[in-house]
């Protein structure tokens, strides 16, 4: 999800709710303690040297039960960050810490915003030896026996 889908998200809804993989909800009373642009500059195994850029929210709930993020004030902090931050409308990533800290994409399903898995994945496969799926072979004498329109006997040529 973009920066600019959250906000349009935010407008119409009365409270905020984080929903993990798992289907558990964050605590209600989660704070967004970071809004940030976090830059990635790296080079992967096939040697091309890449750049990538997301904005971070970072989730965190602690003893503070009676907390609770408002959508127009997760509107301002966003745009407060867009504006001292100079963010562009890019992904987002949320980190939020169970067992340990992860990150997440973000995903929407009307209610609720989705806290989505990520995955890790070789950019380079054709560099690397990683061949990507290969399509199924096919036996030429399997087809010896079909007639086809072109074949130079069929006259139509």
């Amino acid at each position: 999800m973009k920066l600019s889908e959250i906000k349009n998200h935010l407008k119409d809804l009365q409270t905020i709710a984080f929903e993990l993989p798992n289907g558990s909800l964050v605590p209600e009373h989660f704070h967004v303690t970071e809004v940030g642009k976090v830059s990635k500059h790296f080079i992967d195994c096939g040697g091309t040297i890449r750049k990538e850029e997301v904005i971070n929210f970072q989730l965190w709930d602690a003893d503070d039960y009676n907390h609770r993020l408002h959508p127009e004030k997760l509107i301002h902090i966003i745009e407060l960050s867009e504006k001292t931050l100079d963010l562009e409308d890019s992904e987002i990533e949320v980190e939020y810490q169970g067992q340990t800290i992860g990150k997440y994409g973000l995903g929407f399903n009307g209610k609720n915003f989705l806290l989505t898995t990520t995955l890790t994945d070789c950019l380079a496969k054709d560099k690397c030896g990683i061949e990507p799926k290969q399509k199924p072979k096919v036996k030429l004498s399997e087809f010896q026996n079909q007639t086809s329109c072109c074949d130079p006997a069929s006259g139509c040529c």
